[in-house]
């Protein structure tokens, strides 16, 4: 995915964070509800905008990742090899997943620019527990983007399970070169893959000055 698509994923990722209670409402009308509000904090917090990616990623982990199906999120990008992996490294690879994904994410986070959204109606899911809520990011002086929500209900609520960005699905996209690292080093191959990309990124979060 481009850096402007990131960017598009993570900022509309914070519909999220939103307290419990909230949570009863539809799903579409809660994407619709929390993201105009992140929106307008996104677009006021200076530290954010000026690079600052630990403040970026706290507030990813704070406000955010508590909302979403991590361990489903991650068994769908490993797919089929999921089954291979005992309960420890179905743990460690969901953890090291989790922080790739929050890196990655408060990275693009800190470009985002006073883009707004559009929402189109709720999609069925393949079943009664899950829907599509789809959206387009309008961009000022560019294409349209869409970004569209794959979310499941749990005993906790509505979570995130994937998130396509222009027609591209997160899950989809990390799932090829999981299956390559799994074939070449099984799972554990994999989950060396992944400790190895997140030191390398440990230095790209930062804080301006």
């Amino acid at each position: 995915m481009t850096v402007f698509a990131r960017l598009l994923f993570s900022a509309l990722l914070l519909f999220a964070g939103t307290p419990a209670a909230a949570q009863e409402r539809a799903p579409d009308e809660l994407v619709k509800s929390v993201t105009e509000e992140v929106l307008a904090i996104l677009r006021e917090d200076r530290q954010i905008q000026a690079g600052d990616t630990k403040r970026a990623a706290e507030l990813i982990e704070t406000r955010i990742a508590p909302h979403f199906d991590f361990p489903r999120i991650t068994a769908l990008a490993v797919g089929r090899a999921w089954a291979q992996a005992d309960a420890a490294q179905r743990e460690a690879l969901t953890d090291e997943f989790r922080q790739l994904l929050v890196r990655t994410y408060a990275n693009s986070l800190t470009r985002y620019r006073d883009q707004t959204v559009t929402f189109k109606p709720v999609r069925p899911g393949s079943d009664a527990n899950e829907v599509r809520v789809d959206s387009q990011i309008n961009q000022p002086g560019g294409q349209p983007v869409a970004l569209d929500y794959h979310l499941a209900r749990s005993a906790n609520g509505w979570k995130v399970i994937d998130v396509a960005v222009a027609n591209v699905s997160l899950v989809t996209s990390y799932r090829s070169s999981f299956a390559s690292e799994v074939s070449s080093g099984g799972i554990d191959g994999l989950l060396k893959a992944l400790q190895a990309k997140n030191r390398e990124g440990q230095a790209s979060v930062r804080s301006p000055g």
